[in-house]
């Protein structure tokens, strides 16, 4: 984290046009974000959402990021921005707090002869950075941390402590890889016979492109055969399963405690929802949308929002609609049956009917 700056400066910094309350100054060294609610006089704010806009003619924050049309509303100096949300985000990098490291490779560490780890990148203690692998320039591989044989880390990504990267593996730059999270481990790949498993050895690797990151205790299983493939600016959630040559689409997003089999393959800029699974061997297109606990189980070939499942509802209720999930095959058969005798007997009224009316057929009287 740089200095801190002033009002004027971060306005300057986000694009913002600051807008000043009466009685205050551009001078003032805010301390950081918080929330419209719990905002002090020293931290700045953000309006995102027409749901909190109830607490912003009551916050106490020294600024708040705004739209033009929200800043008329402003009780305190206004940052007008067309996206708040997004200028947000940025601010959150100017007031990250998350510890800087001297580059360096800490006593404790143990880096093979052979690797390669680049002068301005930090190596913590306890972490382990085996034959032939390589670490880019201002890398930080934290401590307890394992690079596998063979493979890269790119320059100004980060490994969190306790991350292990197998053999064989690559990640881009500028990434980020939470705390306990696997990559390269085996996927499951196992032949049947004779009552009893042949394992497959997974002979690829894991190919993660630039701008990724991955929150912690996820796993990426390399591939059988070729590569399980992350593209560029992909974000994963915690506790994610992406099994073996999985490929996703650039600037996609998957949220916690999703799971990916096999050979799937997602397209560019989708979103998977929390809880989702999705089946092997199937695709999904760019810009789809799958919902939270959907279970995909079969290709998605155009853009859209997708679910399934049930959503909750009172207990009592919900076990007689499950009753009735299973009666439903036999209901649409009952419905099949019916909607023939009706068919039937229309057919069987429609002479009679003629005949009473003395209509001859087709007669549009």
């Amino acid at each position: 984290m740089s200095e801190q700056p002033t009002l004027a400066l971060l306005a300057e910094k986000l694009g913002a046009e600051l807008r000043l309350a009466a009685g205050t100054s551009d001078s003032v060294v805010p301390s950081g974000l918080n929330t419209l609610q719990d905002a002090t006089q020293q931290e700045v704010s953000f309006l995102a959402s027409a749901a909190y806009k109830r607490f912003l003619s009551s916050t106490r924050a020294c600024a708040v990021l705004v739209t033009a049309e929200q800043a008329a509303s402003c009780p305190v100096s206004a940052l007008v921005v067309a996206d708040p949300y997004q200028a947000f985000a940025r601010a959150t990098s100017i007031y990250d707090r998350s510890p800087q490291y001297t580059a360096g490779i800490d006593p404790l560490a143990s880096v093979a002869p052979s690797a390669e780890v680049h002068h301005s990148a930090y190596v913590g203690p306890g972490a382990v950075i085996e034959a032939r692998a390589q670490v880019a320039e201002n890398a930080v591989i934290g401590a307890g941390s394992v690079v596998g044989a063979g493979s890269v880390i790119g320059a100004r990504s980060r490994l969190f402590p306790g991350v292990v990267v197998y053999h064989g593996c690559f990640i881009g730059a500028d990434c980020i890889v939470h705390s306990n999270t696997v990559i390269g481990a085996d996927g499951f790949g196992f032949a049947p016979s004779q009552g009893k498993w042949t394992k497959i050895h997974q002979l690829g690797g894991v190919e993660i492109a630039d701008e990724v990151e991955v929150g912690a205790n996820s796993c990426i299983d390399r591939g059988a055969l070729g590569n399980t493939v992350i593209g560029r600016g992909v974000k994963i959630d915690n506790m994610v399963q992406i099994a073996h040559n999985v490929q996703i689409g650039d600037y996609s997003a998957m949220a916690a405690c999703s799971a990916v089999a096999g050979s799937a393959v997602i397209g560019k800029h989708c979103t998977i929802a929390g809880g989702v699974g999705i089946v092997g061997h199937v695709t999904i297109a760019d810009r789809s949308h799958v919902t939270a606990r959907t279970l995909v189980t079969k290709s998605i070939e155009a853009p859209g929002s997708y679910s399934s499942g049930t959503p909750f509802s009172e207990s009592r209720a919900w076990r007689r609609n499950a009753v009735r999930f299973g009666q439903l095959d036999q209901m649409s058969k009952r419905l099949g049956s019916l909607e023939k005798s009706l068919e039937q007997i229309e057919r069987e009224v429609a002479p009679r009917k003629q005949e009473t009316d003395g209509s001859p057929p087709g007669d549009a009287r």
